[in-house]
């Protein structure tokens, strides 16, 4: 059985990509002149805020299904996942638990109530029985900050992905690519709308499947299909031995760790349903039953790519040393594709190069369609909650709406821009892992209760977001993540003082905290009569296709 314990894997992928660099940017440019192509051809059948927002509410349960797929399974899924579990085994595994067991907290809690109740966006939903502007003024500040921080993580694994492909070692380098990724999803968002970037989802979920599969079929031929000699392999070439495939080697050196584990754990399990870009995938369906069935399909598709990104995870332990995937990345971002160069022949072959390529190609795929999405709930709730239903009071016109949301998709390009720059070291599942934190202790605790608590109020809705939305952000801040750690935003300073990498074991407990709080201390008497209503509604549905119209 062959490794490359010692070999000096980066210089080989930069050789590799060196000699066969004209087919690795043909591949790209292949790539992105498609998905462009797709969007002009979807932006000319978008013609009215339902179309840009929820892509007129016309694709199919698997359609959706797919879409959602492709929005899910981001840059921390094929990259920081695999690379999470490259270096830190068992451990790094518990990624790929948590991101799919979240589905299902979506599945039963989240997916069909909200396809019932709301229209576009997150702040349909929970304005419906309280005070329209400071909510829906929330509701946007919240999607908008969270679509934000899972931009950093497409951004930071955009920029490591293709400066391992062209051989960019210089952060001016780095920061051009960064920028590169923040202009095409402008142009998706902008020319495309939903209808645009659904498309671009499907094809990439599509690909991304294939290739996975590719690399996950090359990886256990090595091994005979066998997964104990590839787990085996994967212990014995770490480092760590068999403390490689069991829990704590990195949640479990010290109280601190565990804890942090256990923050991670709750994090993963309760942001998926807090999503805004997940969350309006719910609306581009015409029924709740495709809802359901688009979670359905969702769940099939990804629960089969994560059982992959554990042979991706593994393989890349069994075929590179962790020294060689950290000289690469300190995060291990780029274990995925270096472990595609090895198995598609090794460096300095033509299968190699090609498979990299293709890899890579791919995976930058899954970026450009994840930040289209992310950036398509956050410019759409700036526009249809905060523009046109707060500044413009509900008298702004379809076309003045939709200038608002590509206006938002330019500025919050660039804000993405500025700090997935400061990002591009970080690992990539790490960094999502913490946009999941502020959607759970934000957005969560505010829809559970809109829609199965009555006493809910204007007041617990205000102090729920933002007090979640605050709590998490600022525990961030002054955390290792930002600065004081190994691989921290800013090297060089320190100035944390919040001993744990995710926020989520205290800053959603105080979302949920905070929401009742407000309720319980609020002197509005809540509308029995609209709690009523919405709760037929999202049971039931009935009156939805009523308001879509309208």
């Amino acid at each position: 059985m062959s490794t490359l314990a010692t070999a000096p894997v980066l210089l080989a992928a930069g050789d590799a990509t060196t000699e066969h660099r004209p087919l690795i940017i043909g591949l790209f440019a292949a790539f992105v002149i498609a998905t462009l192509a797709i969007t002009i051809w979807a932006g000319r059948q978008t013609r009215s805020t339902a179309d840009f927002y929820a892509g007129g509410g016309q694709f199919t349960g698997f359609q959706n299904g797919l879409a959602i797929s492709g929005d899910y399974m981001s840059a921390a899924s094929f990259l920081g996942i695999s690379g999470a579990i490259a270096l830190f085994g068992y451990d790094g595994f518990l990624y790929s638990i948590g991101f799919l067991v979240a589905w299902l907290v979506a599945l039963l809690l989240v997916a069909e109530p909200l396809r019932n109740s709301g229209r576009f966006t997150m702040g349909d939903v929970l304005a419906y029985r309280m005070r329209q502007r400071p909510v829906r003024t929330a509701a946007g500040t919240s999607t908008i900050v969270v679509s934000i921080f899972y931009l950093l993580a497409q951004m930071a694994g955009a920029g490591v992905l293709v400066s391992l492909l062209l051989g960019i070692k210089s952060d001016g380098g780095k920061i051009a690519i960064v920028a590169l990724v923040g202009v095409l999803m402008i142009v998706y968002v902008t020319i495309g709308g939903m209808k645009g970037t659904t498309w671009v989802q499907m094809v990439k979920a599509v690909l991304l499947i294939v290739g996975t599969l590719l690399i996950t079929f090359l990886i256990l031929l090595k091994f005979d299909f066998n997964l104990s000699s590839l787990l085996g392999a994967a212990a014995d070439n770490s480092g760590a031995g068999a403390a490689f495939l069991e829990p704590g080697l990195k949640y479990g050196v010290s109280a601190t760790s565990k804890l942090d584990f256990l923050s991670l754990g709750i994090a993963l399990v309760l942001g998926t349903a807090g999503l805004p870009h997940i969350l309006i995938r719910f609306y581009t369906v015409p029924t709740a039953k495709a809802a359901r069935k688009s979670v359905n399909w969702a769940i099939g598709i990804i629960g089969a790519f994560y059982l992959m990104t554990i042979v991706l995870g593994f393989g890349a332990a069994a075929l590179l040393s962790s020294k060689t995937i950290r000289e690469s990345n300190p995060s291990g971002n780029t274990a995925a594709p270096l472990t595609a160069l090895e198995v598609g022949g090794g460096a300095g072959s033509t299968g190699g190069a090609i498979l990299l390529a293709v890899i890579s190609a791919v995976a930058f795929a899954t970026i450009l369609a994840v930040v289209a999405g992310l950036t398509l709930a956050s410019s759409s709730s700036f526009a249809h909650d905060i523009y046109a239903n707060v500044i413009k009071r509900g008298k702004a016109t379809e076309k003045e709406e939709m200038r608002a949301a590509r206006l938002a998709t330019v500025l919050i390009g660039i804000v993405s821009i500025g700090l997935g720059a400061l990002a591009r070291d970080l690992n990539v599942a790490g960094l999502v892992a913490l946009a999941f934190a502020v959607a759970a202790s934000a957005n969560l605790p505010t829809i559970l209760y809109s829609l199965f608590w009555k006493r809910f109020t204007t007041r617990g809705a205000l102090w729920s977001i933002y007090g979640g939305l605050v709590s998490s952000v600022v525990l961030v801040l002054f955390s290792p993540v930002v600065s004081g750690g190994k691989n921290s935003m800013f090297k060089g300073v320190d100035f944390h003082w919040f001993p744990l990498e995710n926020p989520g074991l205290v800053s959603i407990p105080l979302g949920f905290l905070l929401g009742w709080l407000g309720s319980l201390l609020s002197k509005e008497e809540p509308d029995a009569g609209k709690y009523a209503e919405l709760e037929v509604k999202s049971l039931t549905g009935v009156g939805t296709a009523a308001a879509v119209e309208h």
